[in-house]
């Protein structure tokens, strides 16, 4: 007697659900991963090297000593507060936006009010704003 043989069947595993899984997980851990970025460097500013850029004649200049004190177009403000240097920029600048605004801080000043500076520039809509920087010893 002749038997059939029976065909067998492929085994095989549904990778289908495995990668769902996967790619569930990768979304989960983007999702809950915080991203810290700390800096381990020593930072020594400013210094830069480039074209110097020539002055216009009406201009904000924001100078900030190491102690944080602001002086605005040689006019030294009574304190560092945000809304005595936003009144002493917006008494000078009469509405008129579009003036360059130059912040010029000491090496060592805080950042905090380098930052107050730009803030106020912010908020009171000025677009050219730039960081006056000393030029490094190694350039010709």
């Amino acid at each position: 007697m002749k038997f059939k043989r029976q065909r067998s069947q492929e085994v095989g595993v549904d990778l289908t659900p495995l990668i769902d899984v996967v790619f569930l997980l990768l979304i989960f851990f983007m999702v809950s991963t915080t991203f810290t970025r700390e800096s381990h460097l020593k930072v020594d500013l400013p210094e830069a090297n480039g074209d110097v850029a020539e002055t216009e004649i009406r201009q904000i200049d924001v100078v900030i000593n190491a102690q944080g004190q602001y002086a605005v177009n040689d006019r030294a403000l009574v304190n560092n507060r945000r809304e005595t240097l936003e009144r002493a920029v917006s008494e000078l600048a009469e509405g008129d936006t579009s003036l360059p605004f130059i912040i010029t801080a000491d090496a060592q000043t805080p950042h905090e009010f380098v930052v107050r500076a730009m803030d106020v520039a912010g908020r009171l809509g000025f677009a050219k704003l730039s960081i006056t920087t000393e030029r490094s010893g190694d350039e010709p």
